[in-house]
């Protein structure tokens, strides 16, 4: 979804609880990845895959030079042959540990077997995120959640354009102290670009 429909969305949602929601769950999700240089898991259910979620969060980390954000596909099935990045298995969630960020995307209850590894995950040092249907079990494994469910006026697969979306935007303000080289350049560009001041 492109810049243009997120802010068209984000217009249609104004004055619900939504566009807030979901940029403080994505800078949450941002805060957790970049500061450790990625690490970002991604798991669905065994029903659900999030490959638009994965997709878009690919798309906002070119456009943000946000590195960070390009999550690992975890997949609860892979075929003989998949491509490496379509060949990370249930085990990786297994291994995963301190510094990484496991974001669980459920529009139904898990299965047990994941609800296992999540909690084995988190137990590790693992910081767990979830978008879900506000299943208690998955919210109780969670350090930050985000629920989507069939009262709400908007459905999954939204939450996460706007999620991703937001994910993406560089909100933070930059670091104060020593400014890099092309900070210093780009000062000066403007600089030497603006025009003259006016006299009166």
């Amino acid at each position: 979804m492109d810049a243009v429909r997120v802010a068209l969305l984000r217009e249609v949602l104004a004055g619900t609880e939504w566009p807030a929601a979901t940029r403080r769950f994505a800078g949450v999700l941002r805060s957790s990845v970049v500061p450790h240089g990625g690490g970002l898991l991604l798991v669905g259910t065994a029903e659900y895959e999030p490959w638009h979620l994965a997709a878009h969060l690919v798309d906002e980390s070119a456009w943000s030079g946000l590195p960070e954000l390009v999550p690992t596909l975890v997949r609860h099935r892979v075929e003989p042959g998949s491509p490496a990045h379509l060949a990370v298995g249930l085990g990786r969630i297994e291994a995963a540990g301190r510094g990484e960020t496991l974001l669980v995307v459920a529009p139904r209850r898990p299965g047990e077997g994941l609800l296992e590894r999540v909690h084995d995950a988190r137990r590790a040092g693992a910081t767990v995120l979830s978008l879900d249907d506000g299943d208690p079990e998955v919210r109780g494994l969670a350090h930050e959640t985000l629920a989507v469910t069939g009262a709400d006026d908007i459905d999954l697969d939204t939450v996460q354009h706007l999620v991703s979306a937001a994910a993406g935007e560089n909100s933070a303000p930059a670091p104060r102290g020593r400014r890099g080289f092309r900070d210093r350049l780009s000062r000066l560009v403007d600089q030497l670009t603006a025009p003259p001041p006016p006299r009166w």
